[in-house]
């Protein structure tokens, strides 16, 4: 995961810097009061040298860190990570000797000077110390906020490719449900009032009701039973369909429009000329909560060759994938000229 060094830095609050310092200010205080048995030596040399803590640390991740490391400059920042160290030493010792003590090293053993190899080398690796361990806090948050920024613009993807894929739906379902409407005013039947109303009850779901993410099962089932009506008052006697419950049912929600498409194959394959339309429906719940959903149907060899625009395998495929994850099964194969489909849900 790439960290943006320029952007993440103004997402974290003044005061949470204040906080933070203050914090670490008392115990480095306590710290060194403790390890001196003089506090009061404690925070005055604190007090000197924090502000160029602060300083060194601030000029390396917000200045070097983003102009040489991110645009791997290393030399460059090396050098100026080396000046800087060498800045803050001479500064931090010519205020421990004015304003705190001539002794600007006491916790060496023995007599130790300034400006010797020993005490630039403490001071310098003090400073790093400071520098690394505020770094590895700022990439730490900076690692949480990118985390969370992706994962929100997943989930807005994933939102945004839903209701993409349930729109697809319901334009497949109202051109298919108006043909049939068509067909049924070209000979004036007697039935076209009914299947405006059947239609009228199926839009009032559709703008309602599949606009939630999820809808209770028996609401769906019931929805499908009115596409059913549609479908048998277009074919008549033609159609014979056989619905199987098992389980209780009444507690359980699912995804809407998710088991419309594999309704609708049924009728656009399994119908043609004289044929008659055999369909099995099942829906079963076992006792671990899981939904297990089977269509048996004969279909016709000609109207699976030729056709056109098909998007709702693909569709529900897809909304399975993105709804579910790996908490379902689809099978679906075709086998005597009956075509089976078998969907097994985590409830």
């Amino acid at each position: 995961m790439k960290i943006n060094f320029t952007n993440i830095s103004y997402k974290i609050a003044v005061k949470y810097h204040i906080i933070f310092w203050c914090s670490y200010f008392i115990i480095n205080v306590i710290r060194w009061g403790s390890y001196f048995n003089d506090y009061w030596y404690s925070i005055k040399s604190n007090l000197v040298e924090f502000p160029l803590h602060i300083l060194i640390v601030y000029f390396n991740i917000y200045y070097l860190f983003p102009n040489y490391i991110i645009k791997k400059k290393y030399k460059r920042y090396f050098i100026y990570l080396f000046l800087s160290l060498i800045c803050s030493y001479l500064l931090r010792t010519a205020f421990n000797y004015l304003l705190v003590s001539e002794n600007i090293w006491p916790e060496a053993e023995g007599v130790q000077e300034a400006f010797t190899f020993n005490h630039l080398l403490a001071v310098m690796i003090g400073e790093i110390y400071v520098i690394t361990f505020v770094l590895t806090i700022k990439l730490i948050i900076a690692w949480l906020y990118e985390k969370n920024r992706v994962e929100s613009l997943q989930e807005v993807q994933l939102k945004t490719e839903l209701q993409f894929l349930k729109a697809q739906i319901q334009p497949h379902f109202f051109f298919n449900t108006l043909n049939n409407l068509y067909a049924l005013t070209l000979t004036n039947s007697k039935l076209a009032p009914e299947v405006v109303l059947k239609l009228s009850e199926i839009m009032e779901y559709i703008l309602y009701d599949a606009k939630e993410s999820k809808i209770r099962l028996l609401k769906e089932i019931n929805y499908i039973q009115n596409y059913i009506d549609l479908e048998k008052l277009r074919f008549g006697n033609k159609v014979n369909i056989s619905f199987n419950f098992q389980g209780d049912l009444e507690s359980d929600y699912v995804p809407p429009l998710l088991f419309l498409p594999f309704i609708e194959n049924c009728f656009k394959h399994g119908t043609r000329e004289n044929n008659n339309l055999l369909i099995e429906i099942s829906f079963k719940k076992t006792a671990n909560r899981k939904l297990i959903f089977s269509v048996v149907n004969n279909f016709n060899k000609f109207s699976f060759q030729n056709t056109k625009h098909g998007i709702g395998n693909k569709n529900i495929k897809r909304r399975l994938e993105l709804l579910f994850k790996d908490n379902y099964t689809l099978l679906m194969k075709k086998e005597n000229e009956k075509y089976f489909v078998n969907l097994t849900l985590q409830l």
